[in-house]
């Protein structure tokens, strides 16, 4: 597993293989992955260490955590919020990552190839999206969640609705793939992704602060083309920090590694390769002694918080490498036009 390969003009070296074992060394014996070590754990977050471990090439502790998500899915298919020590933590049932099983599951096939795998977790991708659908309004918008209670909370999160569309994306390919005709699919696929597109007053406004509510319509593929490159033009200023990354929330001083490697996805989605590769190099220096990557950071005065080393970040930070340097088959699985949009 000693791969190291140079992503810059400037040569700065980027370990793989370092990046991916933090991830298996925060990895629980049951494939559970907390955020960081004592650490909770979400079912969202979770998925995405196992897409960090599966383009390091640790196939075995990405099968054994997708085990954990099977073992802890519920009867109508969602998961809890969060877990901790092993137990649920909080008891609310989110769409969004309730279904996020059906991306992990599409990029660990793209990668391995393996058709027993993808039909093994069929049935939990289907539970898991049909979940998320269960909470669809007429609008096409998701309801975010239900409570402990299974009251359903009417309010609904641009960022979640666009992770539930491309949960959605993938959940359609895995099942053309399998030959399942799933017709209410690609209906709710198309009432959601009108909504994102046409109908922004129907999501909380108040969530706009946060980058992700920016350009996660992108990273979905909702927004495309000339209405993409408008999003990310309209806010460029409100988020990105030049030469050093993109806020996590607009009116904090706190640039976040995850949320700047989800931008470089959004910029590579569009096929703006040569400024997601500038964004990139603002921070591919910002590890640890050990390779892996920091969380956050405050500005102007670089502290880095929080000090923890978050699975999740790392996840996402391969993903971002993944797409602007094709180290394995699933490198353009966010990119619009591999879903032919």
């Amino acid at each position: 597993m000693d791969v190291t390969t140079s992503v810059s003009e400037k040569r700065l070296p980027i370990n793989i293989d370092a990046i991916a074992a933090s991830i298996v060394s925060t990895q629980k014996k049951n494939g559970e992955i907390p955020w960081s070590n004592g650490d909770k754990t979400d079912p969202w977050d979770h998925v995405e260490s196992i897409m960090g471990l599966t383009i390091g090439g640790y196939i075995k502790e990405a099968r054994k955590g997708f085990d954990w998500i099977v073992k802890n899915q519920l009867e109508d298919g969602s998961c809890y919020s969060s877990y901790k020590n092993g137990k649920p933590e909080d008891m609310t049932r989110e769409a969004n990552m309730s279904s996020y099983i059906a991306v992990g599951v599409f990029h660990h096939y793209l990668i391995t190839k393996d058709l027993d795998f993808l039909q093994s977790m069929w049935d939990t991708v289907c539970s898991g999206l049909n979940f998320a659908l269960s909470l669809q309004a007429p609008s096409g918008i998701i309801h975010w969640a239900k409570s402990p209670d299974g009251v359903v909370d009417p309010m609904a999160l641009l960022t979640g609705s666009s992770s539930v569309y491309m949960s959605l994306k993938c959940g359609i390919a895995i099942s053309e793939i399998l030959e399942k005709n799933m017709p209410e699919w690609n209906t709710a696929l198309l009432k959601l992704g009108d909504a994102i597109k046409n109908k922004p007053h129907l999501f909380n406004i108040n969530k706009s602060r946060f980058s992700m509510d920016w350009f996660y319509p992108i990273l979905c593929g909702a927004l495309t083309g000339e209405k993409a490159q408008k999003k990310v033009d309209k806010h460029w200023k409100k988020f990105v920090v030049e030469g050093l990354g993109v806020r996590c929330v607009s009116d904090e001083p706190w640039v976040t590694i995850a949320e700047t490697a989800e931008f470089i996805l959004s910029l590579s989605a569009m096929g703006n390769q040569r400024l997601a590769k500038i964004v990139f190099s603002w921070i591919q220096d910002k590890v640890y002694d050990d390779g892996s990557y920091w969380c956050g950071f405050t500005f102007p005065d670089m502290v880095i918080w929080p000090e923890e080393k978050i699975t999740w970040t790392n996840g996402v930070f391969l993903m971002a490498t993944d797409a602007l340097f094709n180290l394995t088959p699933a490198s353009n699985m966010f990119n619009h036009k591999f879903w032919n949009v």
